[in-house]
């Protein structure tokens, strides 16, 4: 998108965590540092850039894929709340057609989830058998944004409680074939018992991570493979425990414990280098937009505020290879009323939203 007013952004404007110049313009629907010839419409406030929501699922509903009216809203939803740029952490349906839409926040896709046979949520994933896994990594490697969606656990009936998904071995050469394709590789990870195998077989990142133990935190350190917690998704373990409380005591009792030490475990894994980005799990039952409340949970979960903002800002968009706030990128920020590295409930309620150098909020 071109065009759009010229704004004055009279800031404070934070290009990085600890880089803050005291203005830049919106011109042409991108960033200077220099001053136009053109008049330019006064904007008050600290600028920041547009938040990113690093676990989102616009187009998923509880039962599948939606139609596009509804993708849409998703879409809105979460620009409405400062939401500017998304990695889809896998889509059942087609959602190319926002790329189209300059008004909605930019989409990374991660192809469609890939998982074992009757082990995840119905209508989501390809549902598959470890011979298969390379063939479908390949599949969505190509389909996808640079990344591919694994889903490393779920509850195994058999066993009572949650289990891995793979086999070494098939992970292995699954994630070797992904990376020759030149894309990365995420898991969903809710226990303990996966992530061994994942992390020594090369995986990019790890979703919901909420399983770490000392020893595999060790790991991902070590790797330098980023956590994205959502630990607004982990808030719902204890509902999900109270629906499989009468069938499956044992996984009950685990997700319970889970959610239990869900504070510590992204402290834990903070504390000892990990990289830790924001991700809401919107989509499926949780609500979009919720990127803020997201932030604010990592703060109270103890990480310093401005490691919290910048889970969702300068060091996430950096991670995904999206632009910032440099000189003649895309002016995709929010304008708050106060420093949100002091108080990210600032978040909440920001005074401007511009999305390709349009107002939009």
């Amino acid at each position: 998108m071109t065009g759009g007013p010229v704004l004055h952004l009279r800031g404070p404007v934070l290009a990085g965590p600890e880089e803050v110049r005291s203005r830049a313009w919106v011109v042409n629907g991108r960033i200077t540092y220099e001053r136009p010839a053109a008049a330019a419409d006064a904007v008050d406030g600290w600028v920041l850039p547009g938040l990113v929501d690093a676990h989102c699922h616009v187009g998923l509903s509880k039962d599948g894929a939606v139609p596009p009216e509804v993708a849409e809203d998703q879409a809105r939803t979460d620009r409405d709340n400062g939401t500017l740029l998304i990695r889809d952490a896998g889509q059942a349906g087609d959602t190319r057609w926002i790329d189209d839409r300059p008004d909605l926040p930019v989409i990374i896709r991660a192809g469609r989830h890939i998982a074992r046979t009757k082990r995840y949520l119905p209508n989501y994933a390809h549902e598959i058998e470890p011979d298969e896994l390379v063939d479908f990594v390949v599949r969505e490697a190509r389909s996808g944004d640079g990344w591919v969606k694994l889903v490393g656990d779920w509850i195994d009936r058999d066993v009572g409680d949650l289990a891995p998904c793979w086999p070494a071995d098939a992970l292995t050469a699954a994630i070797a074939a992904a990376h020759g394709e030149g894309v990365r590789v995420t898991a969903h990870c809710f226990g303990e018992d996966c992530l061994p195998d994942l992390l020594a077989a090369g995986i990019d990142c790890i979703e919901h991570a909420s399983g770490l133990t000392d020893a595999t935190r060790q790991a991902a350190a070590d790797r330098g493979v980023p956590v994205v917690p959502t630990l607004i998704n982990i808030a719902t373990f204890p509902a999900i425990a109270a629906r499989a409380e009468a069938k499956f005591p044992q996984y009950a009792a685990h997700m319970r414990a889970l959610h239990a030490r869900r504070y510590a475990n992204v402290v834990a894994a903070y504390e000892a280098g990990i990289p830790i980005f924001c991700g809401t799990d919107a989509g499926g039952s949780l609500a979009h937009g919720l990127a803020p409340r997201e932030v604010a949970e990592l703060v109270t979960a103890g990480l310093p505020t401005i490691a919290a903002l910048d889970a969702a800002c300068w060091s996430a968009r950096a991670w995904l290879g999206r632009p910032c706030l440099d000189e003649g990128d895309p002016a995709d920020l929010l304008v708050c009323d106060a420093d949100p590295r002091a108080d990210v409930s600032t978040l909440l309620t920001p005074r401007l939203i511009v999305l390709r150098g349009r107002i939009v909020g």
